[in-house]
């Protein structure tokens, strides 16, 4: 049995955004909305500062973000089973929920960095006389085409 493949990094960070969005609100119809604003805030900056596709400052690493993601996922679970900051109970259900879907997120994404890759000269070489060749044979077909046209006249 073969494993899923992993979900690219810009999903990862895609649903960060969501996902802190959705604590910012949560927070914002709360009766203490310090703890979800927070949680939120730091789940959207920690995305907004990774190198990635959708990436708002691309300070961090993918590598140093997958370190974070962990602290995160605890401060999220924390912050929603702590007794000493009063929290609504709502509140601290969708911190808890929110958490988890965090955690499946972070299990299921590829953190792997793509390898840019040299570039190819197009200076001789095969890909050039391909080129040639391809133009010469459109050439002659327009040729041919435009010859039977002036023929059946």
């Amino acid at each position: 049995m073969s494993l899923p493949a992993k979900r690219p990094f810009w999903m990862h960070q895609l649903v960060e955004y969501i996902l802190g969005g959705a604590l910012v609100a949560s927070g914002l119809q709360s009766t203490t909305p310090l703890v979800p604003a927070v949680l939120g805030g730091i789940v959207m900056v920690h995305s907004a500062i990774t190198i990635g596709p959708l990436g708002a400052f691309r300070v961090i690493r993918r590598r140093l973000h997958r370190v974070i993601d962990p602290v995160v996922l605890a401060a999220e679970f924390a912050a929603g089973v702590q007794p000493w900051i009063n929290l609504q109970s709502g509140a601290r259900i969708i911190i808890i929920g929110i958490a988890f879907v965090h955690l499946f997120v972070c299990w299921q994404t590829s953190y792997t960095e793509r390898v840019k890759s040299a570039k190819v000269s197009a200076e001789g070489g095969r890909s050039n006389e391909v080129g040639r060749l391809a133009g010469r044979v459109v050439g002659n077909g327009v040729n041919a085409v435009r010859r039977q046209r002036g023929a059946g006249r």
